[in-house]
């Protein structure tokens, strides 16, 4: 309903409240209205005195100006949204669509690079992306300068999906803004991101878990050593997709970052066919890939519908009787949950192992340490202590 819509973006949009957050709050509560009702107390039982939700005000407008640009808000759990991106980690609750959302339906392969491209790293993206959407396959890319625009314009005849780092209706960089409509008439524009924000440079490593989320394998076409392009290689390992890579000049340091993934165990690609078989697994394979859709994690993970339903979660083990945390409440076990974790990310199965405690009795606790700014939740879910 309009309002389960509006409740649910409210969540999303509260201070603080990020996909992983979201998820966690909608299992305890069952609803997101409920959760926003409970939210200044967990709050300020988190020391936060003056936290206030999202308002319905700026949800509605929110609402009203993504219907007028034209975009579609799709939520987690309905029909439309993308499957492949409900399977990571911290998949985002609500995403802004806008061209043909038959699009987001079909086996996807990112292709990503360098915004400061050279001639052959455009060229070998624009034939890399024909000879995709010649075999069926849809590319993703990240609308940027470069490679990510090369693949696009390519791609547009087969279907391209673009992912922006900040609001649907602001195009960046601007001069990409006739390419940006293209694909709106042919193929698809999406972001998790508020109407109207313009792209920070914190936006782009979360936009970037969506580019290789959508997709059954990712591509690097140059990229540096650090590079945005890594991350997204980064964040497909995490997910299980399939990375390959490019090889380039040693001495060119666009493809430093390229050369090393091959190093590391990444599938080098010389052309489609490459790509195509390192998707399906088996050499020379003519057509659509067999293993397009991303591999299940491993983890069980709630079931999830459209707004008007009530996700649940999954129980963890309950531990050893003797366990020495499990007498520890409140404040100790806030305590004990912040000696667990340190800056390297952790994952949130290994802290409750870890505390020998069930799931129920950490997660309102850790809430409140994400709430208060003590604990941050990093890509795939991970948990680290804020800096």
């Amino acid at each position: 309903t309009e309002e389960d819509m509006l409740s649910w973006l409210r969540l999303i949009r509260s201070r603080r409240v990020g996909p992983g957050t979201f998820l966690r709050l909608l299992a305890e509560h069952g609803s997101a209205g409920a959760a926003l009702a409970e939210l200044p107390a967990i709050a300020r039982s988190a020391g936060v005195a003056d936290y206030d939700p999202c308002s319905r005000t700026a949800a509605a407008a929110e609402l009203d100006a993504g219907r007028a640009a034209g975009a579609v808000l799709l939520p987690l759990g309905d029909p439309r949204y993308p499957a492949a991106l409900a399977e990571i980690a911290d998949p985002p609750p609500l995403i802004w669509c806008r061209g043909d959302t038959g699009v987001l339906a079909r086996p996807a392969v990112a292709l990503v690079g360098a915004r400061n491209a050279s001639s052959l790293g455009q060229r070998t993206a624009r034939a890399l992306a024909a000879g995709l959407g010649a075999a069926g396959l849809v590319v993703v890319s990240g609308l940027a300068r470069g490679i990510d625009a090369a693949a696009h314009a390519a791609a547009l005849e087969g279907g391209t999906i673009a992912v922006m780092a900040g609001g649907i209706d602001i195009v960046y960089p601007p001069e990409n803004a006739p390419l940006a409509a293209e694909i709106t008439a042919r193929g698809m524009l999406i972001s998790e991101q508020p109407i109207g924000l313009a792209p920070q440079a914190r936006h782009f490593p979360r936009r970037n878990r969506l580019i290789s989320g959508l997709a059954a394998g990712v591509v690097v076409i140059e990229g540096a050593s650090r590079s945005g392009s890594l991350i997204t290689a980064r964040d497909a390992l995490d997910q299980g997709r399939e990375v390959m890579a490019v090889p380039g000049h040693p001495f060119d340091a666009r493809a430093a970052g390229c050369n090393t993934l091959i190093r590391e165990g990444a599938t080098l690609v010389r052309d489609t066919a490459d790509i195509l078989a390192a998707l399906q697994g088996s050499p020379g394979a003519p057509a659509v890939p067999a293993r397009c859709k991303p591999p299940p994690r491993p983890q069980a993970r709630p079931d999830l519908q459209a707004p008007a339903s009530q996700p649940s979660g999954a129980d963890a083990p309950e531990p050893a009787a003797h366990a020495p945390v499990a007498r520890a409440t409140g404040d100790r076990l806030q305590q004990a949950i912040l000696a667990c974790l340190g800056p390297s990310p952790m994952a949130e199965d290994q802290l409750i192992r870890d505390l020998a405690l069930p799931a129920a009795r950490i997660a309102p606790e850790l809430l409140q340490l994400e709430l208060a700014g003590r604990v941050i939740r990093q890509r795939g879910g991970l948990l680290a202590l804020a800096q």
